[in-house]
């Protein structure tokens, strides 16, 4: 993502890799495989830097602290600044958790390790990563890690290996193969490492090391070379998609297409040659870092302060400040710097960048000490902050996966002289509806159990870990010993049929299933547990789901409020939440249909109006994230558990 050189076709090639990530990311969807831009860019950093290196090292003239000091005048000082200015957006627009993660994110970055980060959170192609400011900064983390290592290996290998050439190309298939070997398994890791990364820098490394030939390579060639280079990455970028497996052995078109323009330009003049240096490109190509930096925070908080997410239109004027963030940076922090007009010595430089560096890390580090400092919020954005904590009690009465006890259990409700005969089971979707069954049990005079654990639904299947299979054997054994009459059951349903949206990991059921076999799974299981309970004499009443908000949906009610704008028609369309829901509920109402002892609850009424699952109501949100309840959403679904309490429909 670097300018060095003087080759106007590779900075027209800057602009064909950067444009793509940014039309990708703001949501274009002919730029499916828009991400491949960072490949791209990759082979680029390759070649050009170890150009210098190789012409460097052959001289006699190398050093690494010039070498170092190049890469921090490059670097560093536009990563500050769009770092300083991500911080500074974070405190107006964040809620405090998303603001803490941000914080942790700048120290991870100030050490040039954001990639390491990412690797252990949400994939990159995951809804939450679009709240993350500064999840480009991966890319760069790879390089400079990179970079740390390179200069070492070649000064070895040139200096001590006859064959030096073969060694650099044996590292390159090395850095290939753990890619394959890990794309199925740990697809984080082969997408944000270094080891499995640096074979793209390689690429370009190779060519730049390229013995020179003796003979001109024939016109036609390069011709032909250049443009199957521009087909191959072009074909990436508009059918790749998110559902492609990457980098795997799809990686090696872009990165191969990237290589062989770099080749036949270096050829002569070719048409791929001619149309990359046409002025356009040549001008976004020596924009392209500062763009590719300013264009992702631009992308998330432009997000985080929209209703509907950003639409076409918005897109544009979006890229179009983004873009004139990246003139402004590069005419007036690039340029000084790499023209040495500011700091010309590399050991001003170099001590400059590292206290740049050493600062970030610390306000970074203070500000996830902090909690993300709460105490920004006031008026309705801290109703709203506040209404993310669960305060009622939740998590005393939920089991998590560090208990070791299977009994910890709630009585809900003041009236201690009544028998508990009704018993609330499942996962912490369950334990959310606490507010609303307490509320109840109390205005009735009916006590009731709640037994929930995090992440375990109430229905058995073959592939729950054992710690779940466990506690619902308990449970079943409690409704038997406790003479339970009326059992709740509750539970992210679809999130055991379906995964979650856009294609995360199921956690009940066969991460192979189809839809229709995951379907048939749930149908089964369900209606087994339904009958081990109807054969202990008891009712059992089906909670449907409440309906799932969009990634991200919930921290919008901040950023819009701090950003002055209405959250009104803030949430998820009725339709989307019926269509996720179509066959759970259908199974729910059959099973119901087919027995009068199985009842159904269903929140959607109390929850949607107007054709909007809403986020909000009177200045507090509904849920506490973006699939369970708040405290005020749950407790406004007590009435919907009247009927339970009452013992309607019993025999």
């Amino acid at each position: 993502m670097h300018t060095f050189g003087s080759r106007r076709d590779i900075d027209g090639l800057r602009a064909l890799a950067v444009i793509p990530v940014v039309l990708f990311h703001f949501g274009f969807s002919t730029f499916s495989g828009g991400f491949v831009g960072v490949d791209v860019f990759f082979v680029i950093s390759g070649f050009l830097i170890t150009s210098i290196l190789f012409r460097e090292i052959s001289a006699q003239r190398f050093s690494f602290v010039d070498f170092w000091a190049r890469r921090a005048r490059r670097i560093i000082p536009a990563l500050s600044v769009v770092m300083v200015a991500t911080l500074v957006l974070g405190w107006l627009l964040l809620t405090a958790k998303d603001f803490s993660e941000l914080g942790r994110t700048v120290r991870y970055q100030s050490l040039f390790i954001s990639n390491i980060l990412f690797m252990r959170e949400d994939g990159y192609f995951q809804p939450a990563s679009d709240l993350k400011p500064l999840l480009h900064t991966w890319s760069l983390a790879v390089e400079e890690q990179y970079y740390i290592f390179f200069p070492l290996l070649m000064v070895l290998l040139m200096r001590h290996v006859r064959h030096w050439r073969w060694m650099l190309f044996a590292v390159l298939l090395i850095s290939f193969g753990l890619n394959i070997a890990y794309i199925e398994r740990k697809p984080d890791f082969a997408f944000f490492s270094l080891p499995t990364r640096a074979w793209e820098l390689l690429c370009g490394a190779m060519l730049a090391v390229l013995p020179a030939r003796k003979h001109a390579v024939r016109p036609w060639v390069s011709q032909s070379v250049g443009m199957a280079g521009l087909a191959a990455v072009l074909v990436a970028v508009f059918t790749f998609d998110r559902g492609t497996v990457f980098p795997g052995w799809a990686a090696l078109l872009p990165v191969l297409g990237a290589t062989a323009l770099i080749w036949s330009g270096g050829q002569g003049s070719t048409w791929a040659g001619q149309l990359l240096s046409a002025r356009v490109f040549v001008w976004v190509g020596l924009l392209s870092y500062s763009f590719y930096l300013w264009h992702w925070p631009v992308y998330v908080y432009a997000n985080a302060i929209t209703i509907d997410g950003i639409q076409p239109w918005e897109a544009a004027g979006w890229i179009l400040l983004a873009l004139g963030l990246a003139w402004l940076s590069w005419r007036f922090v690039e340029l000084p710097f790499r023209e040495k007009r500011l700091l010309a010595g590399r050991k001003p430089v170099l001590v400059a960048g590292l206290m740049a560096m050493a600062v970030l890390a610390v306000t970074g580090s203070v500000v996830r000490s902090q909690d993300g400092f709460p105490q920004r919020m006031t008026g309705k954005a801290l109703e709203y902050a506040q209404s993310r904590e669960w305060r009622a009690g939740q998590m005393k009465c939920m089991l998590v996966t560090k208990d070791k006890k299977l009994d910890k259990a709630c009585l809900l409700g003041d009236n201690q002289d009544v028998p508990a005969t009704r018993l609330v089971w499942g996962d912490s979707h369950a334990a959310a509806l606490m507010p609303a069954i307490e509320s109840g049990a109390k205005r009735e005079g009916r006590p009731v159990w709640l037994y929930s654990m995090s992440a375990c639904s109430p229905v058995l299947s073959e592939d729950q870990r054992q710690r779940c299979r466990d506690f619902n054997d308990h449970t079943m054994e409690q409704v038997r010993r406790l003479q339970i009459k009326d059992v709740v059951l509750a539970s992210n349903w679809s999130l055991n049929v379906y995964g979650r949206e856009d294609g995360d990991r199921k956690v009940l059921l066969n991460a192979h299933d189809n839809t229709a076999q995951a379907e048939a799974r749930m149908a089964a299981a369900l209606k087994a547990r339904v009958a081990a309970i109807r054969a202990t004499g008891a009712q059992v009443w089906l909670f449907k789901e409440v309906p799932l908000q969009h990634k991200g949906a919930v921290s919008r009610l901040t950023s819009l409020t701090r950003a002055g704008r209405s959250v009104e028609g803030l949430g998820r369309p009725l339709a989307e939440h019926l269509a996720r829901q179509h066959f759970l509920s259908g199974l729910f109402d059959s099973m119901s249909a087919a027995d009068p002892g199985v009842h159904v609850i269903d929140p959607t009424p109390l929850m949607c109006a107007d054709d909007i699952c809403s986020i909000e109501v009177n200045g507090h949100s509904k849920y506490r994230d973006e699939d369970h309840l708040s405290d005020t959403g749950s407790a406004r679904l007590s009435p919907l558990f009247t009927p339970m309490l009452l013992g309607a429909n019993h025999n």
